[in-house]
């Protein structure tokens, strides 16, 4: 009965290893958002993840709509920062269904980002 008990956790943990590994290298959708970056933040109690907030504006005057994201990649995370207040240009990666927040707390990942003054 124990050897069934211990087969059966370690299926179910091999299970969820498989699915948050497949999560995090299988992207939904991808593409580029442009803006102005107005925050990036590390944030965490046990897993602290970059995480930032861009505001794209469409036309000057209007309400703009804000884009949440999260940069895995530290060096990623510093070119976002030097660029806040800036007009960039942010390559992203969807990823669904993740099923923690120690990877990031928004789906979209920013992968490279350009600036465009």
């Amino acid at each position: 009965m124990v050897r069934v008990l211990v087969g059966l956790v370690v299926i179910v943990v091999l299970g969820l290893v498989g699915f948050t590994w497949i999560t995090l290298h299988w992207s939904y959708s991808e593409g580029e958002r442009a803006g102005y970056v107005q925050k990036i933040s590390r944030k965490g109690f046990v897993c602290k993840t970059w995480e930032g907030e861009m505001a794209m504006v469409t036309m000057p005057g209007t309400v703009a709509e804000k884009f949440l994201f999260t940069v895995p990649s530290a060096a990623v995370a510093a070119r976002v920062n030097a660029s806040v207040g800036k007009r960039v240009a942010l390559h992203y990666e969807q990823h669904k269904w993740i099923p923690t927040s120690c990877f990031g707390d928004t789906e979209y990942f920013v992968t490279s980002v350009r600036v465009m003054e």
